[in-house]
């Protein structure tokens, strides 16, 4: 009779829940992971969905496929909704679960620091359907201004605003800038371009903060040169969908708000009673395991652990490193043997600003500008999973960079209806003047 191998649950498809299922191959364990979607998700590359550089099926790859030769892997499409460590069960929408080991891997969600009205009237970039609702408005709005003749209103639909000074807004930002520069100008020869507005708000005084201090600068100089306006000093207190009010009383008027500011632990994570610091994350123990659970862990965006005194960064190095450690370990406990601490080896840091720019720390090693972008470029190709990945988004990024092209400039049903429930647009007093035969077409500021 065989004996029954113990079940290791591995909440999350990302990059923590990806690896401890690849390192957990060998084990003598049943794999069983769950995700509310059934593939995992370069989120690195958003933004680049999200600016037309990119298709959803290029950053994305079926968790089915991947572990498709992983004989002790098992996958269930559903949502977890709460976790009872004392019971060893995962309470999902399909029903519970039940393990003998647990690695929560669940990841972060946007956070909006209590601003209701940006989570209302906002963008954000954390999945696939926020990258294409994204680039559908975003095409959208230029489809607007190619017909819209009233000044106030033509402002308003072609400047955008990028709210956080970290990777994601940087690096969506710059491809922002490139899309309307480079290729939406050729797609809209009779538009004027010149009065095209790509904006960025800090609230700090320097962007990258986790990047050495003249890297972060050689990024605010490159970005400025690709003719986005970089402040400092600028924190957002409301947006209506229509415009951004700052903290200095300055107000923006905008039909496009990408929040880049702020990211948290998953609120799953809010639900077990467990101790949280910054952000939501939860404090374990240095092996990852939950204070009291030995036979649970916590995997990636969702853990807060210290490294010279400071939070390790919410970044897909950190969630690898640990996905891996977390699957060591519970192997270890099946061993009998004693179970290891997490030591976070620094890989470096990446940020794109665009064609041919970026800026790169390797270990002790800075780069910037050209030899930046192709460390960049070979990093998150070795990182994307599947041949066939790799392959089509180097063609894409080839075709871009030598035709200044952007390959999926679609308007396409998918992602074209709000995400969230929004209140009816009313545009703002100085918008609302009727011209002198003609209403301004208010349905383009409702897209």
């Amino acid at each position: 009779m065989t004996e029954k191998r113990p079940t290791v649950v591995i909440v999350g498809a990302g990059f923590a829940g990806m690896h401890a299922a690849k390192a957990l191959r060998e084990a003598p364990v049943k794999v069983v992971m769950l995700d509310r979607n059934n593939y995992h998700l370069f989120q690195p590359l958003l933004y680049q969905v999200a600016t037309a550089a990119l298709a959803p099926s290029e950053i994305a790859y079926p968790v089915r496929a991947i572990f498709r030769k992983q004989k002790n892997f098992e996958f269930r499409l559903a949502e977890a909704l709460n976790v009872d460590l004392d019971g060893k069960a995962v309470y999902t929408s399909n029903g519970p679960i039940s393990y003998d080991y647990l690695i929560l891997a669940v990841g972060g969600e946007t956070s909006y620091f209590g601003l209701d009205s940006v989570a209302r009237n906002g963008f954000d970039l954390k999945d696939l359907e926020d990258a294409m609702i994204l680039r559908n408005h975003i095409l959208r709005m230029f489809e607007g201004a190619s017909q819209e003749k009233v000044p106030h209103v033509l402002r308003a639909l072609r400047t955008f605003v990028v709210v956080g000074g970290g990777p994601t807004g940087v690096e969506c930002a710059g491809a922002l800038s490139e899309l309307i520069r480079l290729a939406l100008s050729k797609d809209f020869p009779g538009m004027n371009f010149k009065d095209d507005r790509v904006i960025l708000l800090e609230a700090k005084e320097r962007l990258l903060a986790g990047f050495p201090e003249d890297l972060a600068q050689s990024a605010a100089t490159t970005l400025q040169k690709k003719q986005v306006e970089v402040r400092f000093g600028a924190e957002v207190v409301e947006y209506d969908g229509r415009q951004v009010r700052l903290r200095s009383g300055e107000v923006i008027p905008t039909c496009t708000l990408i929040w880049a500011a702020g990211v948290r632990s998953e609120s799953l994570m809010d639900k077990l009673g467990l101790e949280q610091k910054s952000q939501g994350r939860v404090v374990v123990e240095q092996t990852l395991q939950i204070p009291g659970y030995p036979e649970a862990f916590v995997a990636g965006d969702c853990v807060y652990l210290e490294e010279d005194g400071k939070p390790l960064p919410m970044m897909a190095p950190v969630a690898i490193q640990q996905g891996k450690i977390a699957a060591r370990n519970i192997e270890r406990l099946i061993a009998d043997k004693s179970v290891e601490a997490f030591d976070y080896r620094d890989p470096g840091s990446l940020a794109t600003i665009g064609r041919n720019a970026a800026v790169a720390r390797v270990r002790k090693f800075k780069f910037r500008g050209f030899l930046a972008w192709l460390v960049w470029l070979a990093v998150h190709l070795f990182w994307l999973i599947g041949f066939r990945n790799r392959l089509v988004v180097l063609i894409n990024w080839a075709w871009d960079y030598f035709l200044y092209e952007r390959a999926v400039r679609l308007i396409t049903p998918d992602g074209s209806l709000p995400k969230k429930d929004q209140p009816e647009t009313v545009l703002p007093e100085e918008i609302e003047r009727v011209t002198e035969d003609r209403p301004i077409n208010l349905a383009l500021l409702e897209l």
